[in-house]
């Protein structure tokens, strides 16, 4: 284990308020549901199945916050916003992505065990 990686074990690591934020219930699938490009609020609760206004709203404001997601919003009648990774929320999510693909195959693995 990293040194990096260890200092997250411990309470006052201010890492690990981003760690909370970002493997929250929706926080992994916002991310990764932007690398495609910006997207408009209705977009992305499209895009994330069962995920309600309430908790997509809470999970923008707070990547907005932490410097993840920016929040575009055009002078149009009504306003249009728009949501995008910045280069750190990039980065997030390109890490992600491999564990993604181990969610993804493991999940498949472990029903295929329970099955038997």
């Amino acid at each position: 284990m990293t040194a990096e990686v260890r200092a997250l074990l411990e309470r006052d690591c201010p890492g690990r308020v981003l760690l909370d934020h970002i493997t929250g219930k929706w926080g992994v699938l916002v991310l990764t549901s932007l690398t495609e490009g910006p997207l408009r609020f209705h977009q992305l609760r499209a895009r994330i199945q069962g995920v309600s206004d309430k908790m997509l709203t809470q999970t923008l404001r707070t990547f907005a916050g932490d410097g993840l997601v920016e929040r575009a919003v055009f002078p149009t009648a009504p306003p249009s916003v728009v949501y995008e990774l910045t280069d750190l929320g990039a980065e997030a999510a390109r890490e992600l992505e491999p564990f993604l693909r181990w969610v993804r195959t493991a999940a498949s693995a472990s029903t295929t065990a329970a099955a038997s």
